[in-house]
C-alpha cells in the first residue's frame, strides 16, 4: 500500500536569512543537492500515486526544478495557505483519502519514516500518525517536544518526541474549517480529543534545516555512520 504525498514548500524561509534572499527555502542546497530533493527521495521510495508541493515564495523556481521530476505542484495566490489551508487547496490533485504530508525542511538519517508510518498505519483506530523524534535525537532543534508518546502510541501534547514533519493523515476534517488559512494544529486538536491521534518513535536521527547553521549541522549527519 502506497498513500499520495504532500510536500509543503510554501514558506518564506525567512529564519534562513540570505539563503533565502534570492530562492526558495526547498531550494536551498544541502550536501549538493536542493533540500527538497532529499524529501523527493523519501517519497519516490514508497512509489506514491502522485507527490504535490504547494508553492508561493519565488514558486517559478520551484516550478521549473519539478517539473521534470514528475511532482505537480499548486500555488497559493494571493495569500500562503498554511499547513492545513495548504492541505485543503491541494486536495483535487491528492484525491481522497488519507495523504502522507511532509515538510521540506529536514534531513532524516536512518531508516524512511514514510516506510515506516505505512507499516504501522491503521485507520481503524487512527487519524493521524505522526513521526515523533526523541529530543536527543533532534539535531539544530531546542526543547523537550512537542507530544507525549504513550505506550499504545496514542499522543497528547506536552514533552516527549518533537515533531518531525512527516504525518499521515485523514482530510475529511479539513471541509470543517471556515478559514481560509489555518493550521493542522487545529485538525490535530480534534484529533487529540477523541484518542485518534497517534505517533511512532524515530529510530534514527534528524536535522532541522531551519535556519543557516543546521545546514552545516545536516551535511554531516549525512555523511555519518552512526
Amino acid at each position: 500500500m502506497s498513500l499520495p504525498v504532500m510536500l509543503f514548500a510554501a514558506g518564506f524561509g525567512t529564519r534562513m536569512k540570505h539563503l533565502t534572499a534570492d530562492r526558495p527555502k526547498p531550494m536551498v542546497e544541502v550536501a549538493g543537492r536542493p533540500l527538497i530533493d532529499h524529501a523527493i527521495e523519501l517519497a519516490q521510495d514508497i512509489a506514491p500515486p502522485v507527490i504535490v508541493a504547494n508553492l508561493h515564495y519565488l514558486p517559478d523556481q520551484l516550478q521549473t526544478h519539478l517539473a521534470p521530476l514528475g511532482v505537480k505542484t499548486i500555488i497559493e495566490a494571493p495569500e500562503i495557505l498554511e499547513t492545513g489551508g495548504g492541505l485543503r487547496n491541494a486536495l483535487p490533485l491528492l484525491g481522497a483519502g488519507p495523504v502522507i504530508t511532509m515538510n521540506t525542511d529536514a534531513i532524516w538519517h536512518g531508516p524512511n519514516p514514510l516506510r515506516l508510518l505505512l507499516d504501522a498505519w491503521n485507520p481503524d483506530q487512527m487519524d493521524a500518525l505522526l513521526m515523533g523524534i526523541p529530543p536527543e535525537h533532534a539535531l539544530e532543534h531546542s526543547g523537550a517536544g512537542d507530544f507525549t508518546l504513550a505506550p499504545n502510541g496514542q499522543l497528547t501534547r506536552g514533552a516527549g518526541v518533537v515533531y518531525g514533519g512527516v504525518q499521515i493523515i485523514k482530510t475529511d476534517l479539513l471541509a470543517e474549517v471556515k478559514e481560509t488559512a489555518f493550521s493542522l494544529n487545529l485538525i490535530w486538536d480534534q484529533m487529540l480529543a477523541k484518542g485518534r491521534l497517534h505517533g511512532l518513535r524515530y529510530p534514527g536521527r534528524w536535522c532541522d534545516v531551519g535556519h543557516p547553521g543546521g545546514v552545516t549541522t545536516a551535511e554531516e549527519l549525512l555523511a555519518s555512520d552512526v
